[in-house]
């Protein structure tokens, strides 16, 4: 077994909004390497640092948007998030949980910070993912697959070191709770100061980290505080972090999808023809209705 490389630390990209209720650094797509090829199965990445809304009552979010061909994984570290969805889904994520929103063939959505939260404002942070789904099922039906923070595989760390929340893949034999059409690993570590972690991905995977909290040393020599991401080269296995601090820390590892991508806005296929088709059905109505 070799160690899993250091190719890039990113620092967070300028700060862009989505709708008026998400704050967000966008690293995937983004500069240097990091296009949709460079990280698929993962194609976007929008991290909402910790950021405070005041008090409002009217919820912030971002309102009816179509999506096709790919899933949305929703993780909320502080606010809380309520959606709706064309297919009559919908729910609130919490603090701690994830939503994995597979849209497939495609659904109208919308989603603001829940009305409770929202009127008493407060520190918000979330990570929203997009995960892109093999030409075979993109088409497939939509489905949601809440996943609230016990649910998730658990593992203790040795000497106090803190807690592995595996919310898709495995650790050691620790099972995630969420169902993927290809391999794929994502992972919280909430590590406590002078807290060790090490993980095992295959070398192909396509594989990076993002520091939400804290600041850490990975593989013994590199330095990476919070909001800065960390991209790994295609080759070695074994990935240390160790924290210099009370941390948190997002690793997301999957086997790249080796087709060929067509994105525009809120779809992805992988032919022009294929998005082509996905504004006309949208424009037909065929993605369902919903309210704003």
């Amino acid at each position: 077994m070799k160690t899993k490389k250091v190719e890039l630390v990113m620092q967070p990209p300028e700060i862009h909004w989505v709708g008026d209720g998400f704050r967000v650094h966008n690293f995937i797509p983004g500069g240097f390497h990091l296009e949709m090829e460079r990280m698929n199965p993962f194609i976007l990445l929008d991290y909402n640092s910790k950021y405070y809304f005041p008090p409002s009552d009217k919820p912030k979010g971002v309102g009816v948007h179509p999506h096709r061909g790919f899933e949305t994984v929703s993780i909320a570290y502080k606010g809380r998030v309520a959606h709706h969805d064309s297919s009559g889904g919908g729910g609130v994520i919490g603090e701690g949980d994830v939503q994995w929103m597979t849209a497939a063939s495609g659904i109208l959505h919308k989603e603001y910070h829940e009305k409770n939260w929202s009127k008493q404002g407060g520190d918000f942070q979330m990570v929203q993912l997009w995960v892109n789904l093999p030409a075979k099922d993109k088409m497939s039906d939509p489905k949601y697959q809440p996943i609230t923070n016990e649910m998730m595989g658990k593992v203790q760390l040795q000497d106090n070191g803190g807690i592995l929340e595996i919310i898709a893949g495995s650790y050691h034999g620790i099972q995630g709770a969420a169902s993927t059409f290809t391999p794929i690993h994502l992972i919280n570590a909430r590590l406590n100061k002078t807290g060790n972690a090490i993980f095992d991905f295959p070398a192909s995977y396509n594989t990076a980290l993002l520091v939400i909290e804290g600041s850490i040393i990975v593989n013994e020599n590199e330095m990476v505080p919070a909001d800065n991401l960390v991209l790994f080269e295609n080759k070695g296995e074994i990935i240390t972090i160790s924290a210099l601090e009370n941390s948190i820390v997002l690793l997301m590892s999957g086997e790249p999808l080796n087709e060929p991508i067509a994105a525009h806005g809120p779809f992805v296929m992988n032919t022009r023809q294929e998005i082509m088709q996905a504004f006309s059905d949208f424009n037909q109505g065929k993605f369902g209705y919903l309210e704003d």
